[in-house]
């Protein structure tokens, strides 16, 4: 596959690298709006209408002419408008409109004049300020122009948009059908939960935490289960996977020591290219290619594997189901307590970033070691420390990198 898997490669190359090969491999589908929930656009939508379709009020007040105003004498109140009641009566100089938010405003209105700046006596209003032009009023097609796209192609569908479409009177979308994706954790040592541990076992966990993020990505998710360390059961897996879903997910034996059968396979069953990553946690990470199914090999190590799936196979995965992607959102905070680090690799420490006295702070969850789990589990967000940056003292700047909807 042309990677250089010398040395310890920087994350930024091994992102890069994975998606120059990727594209979309999802089929489109039409469904109902009310099902497509989750789901990421296939096409853009463009706007059937104006929105809004028609210049109404932005306020409880009256819809007046300025000339009528000029002479500074009260107006008489020729009728009332209501949202979906427009006034349909003469307005005669002289006149104004009671007018509700919302509203269509008359034929020939200047401005709504609020009714906190108005004096009422009976049918009889005076106008306590002189309004601008234009002021209250929401101009048909101000907040979006009819055939404009209002959602681009590759956007996934959360509750925010579906109010939007539903208002343009969308009843139906282009989806891209979900990305199925299989995995599986490998290891003699690792057990299901539920089941009693003999001496040397551990429960499988890294299925869940990969299972959990592929349903917060909208994926379909095919559970191979735990494997053993065995060729001809390594070998079905890789098969059966290959067959039936677009990418496969392995958690452990990439390794140094552990990679012989997974490497054995893939260079048998497709291409591979193994990487030493410079970041930790999270080093062994494989990315290759099946005939018809995209290979991630996570390491072992619990908080490995979530790191690397959030910053590697996260992207990797949005770009084949066809979903826009943006990097996370990093700020600057000053860190309230001293960080062990040693210059070498790109370090996401796992913190919890508050709002302190003089701006945002973070500090450690404790132990960085890769097999703690609790210290991703209390964390909610990454500390990002550059590569060669060594020990990090209280009081110093550091780079945060919040979490985003997938680990919260």
């Amino acid at each position: 596959m042309g990677f250089d898997t010398s040395g310890l490669l920087p994350l930024s190359d091994a992102l890069q690298g994975m998606l120059e090969q990727l594209a979309c491999c999802c089929d489109s589908e039409q469904l109902p709006l009310p099902e497509a929930l989750g789901r990421v656009l296939a096409s853009d939508i463009a706007s059937p209408l104006a929105v809004p379709p028609f210049d109404n009020s932005a306020m409880d007040g009256y819809a007046v002419r300025l000339e009528d105003l000029a002479s500074g004498t009260p107006l008489i109140m020729a009728g009332k408008a209501f949202a979906g009641q427009p006034y349909q009566g003469e307005w005669p100089a002289g006149h104004c409109v009671r007018i509700m938010t919302g509203a269509p405003v008359p034929a020939g209105t200047d401005a709504v004049v609020m009714q906190e700046e108005t004096q009422a006596d009976g049918d009889r209003i005076t106008f306590l300020a002189q309004p601008e032009p234009g002021q209250n009023i929401r101009r048909a097609g101000s907040d979006i122009g009819k055939g404009a796209c209002v959602l681009p192609a590759g956007t996934r569908l959360t509750p925010r948009e579906m109010p939007l479409l539903a208002s343009l009177g969308v009843a139906s979308v282009a989806v891209r059908r979900p990305l199925k994706v299989a995995i599986f954790s490998t290891g003699d040592e690792l057990k299901p939960v539920g089941t009693p541990l003999a001496h040397g076992d551990i429960y499988d966990s890294n299925r869940y935490g990969v299972r959990a993020m592929l349903a917060r990505m909208g994926c379909d998710c095919l559970d191979l289960g735990i494997i053993p360390d065995d060729p001809a059961q390594l070998r079905a897996a890789f098969i059966r996977a290959d067959e039936e879903a677009d990418v496969l997910i392995t958690t452990g034996g990439v390794s140094v020591g552990e990679a012989d059968f997974t490497k054995q396979l893939l260079d048998e069953l497709g291409e591979i290219g193994f990487w030493k990553l410079a970041i930790k946690p999270g080093k062994p990470f494989a990315f290759g290619r099946l005939p018809h199914a995209w290979f991630f090999g996570l390491p072992g190590n619990p908080v490995s594997a979530m790191v690397t799936f959030d910053q590697l196979v996260q992207p990797a995965l949005a770009k084949l189901a066809g979903q826009r992607f943006e990097r996370p959102l990093q700020l600057q905070a000053i860190v309230a307590e001293p960080l062990k680090k040693s210059p070498g690799r790109l370090d996401f420490q796992r913190g919890i970033l508050s709002q302190g006295p003089n701006g945002l702070e973070v500090r450690s969850t404790g132990s960085q070691d890769s097999a703690v789990f609790s210290s991703l589990s209390r964390a909610n967000c990454y500390i990002v420390l550059e590569r060669e940056r060594g020990r990090v003292d209280a009081g110093e700047t550091v780079t945060v990198e919040p979490f985003g909807g997938l680990l919260l």
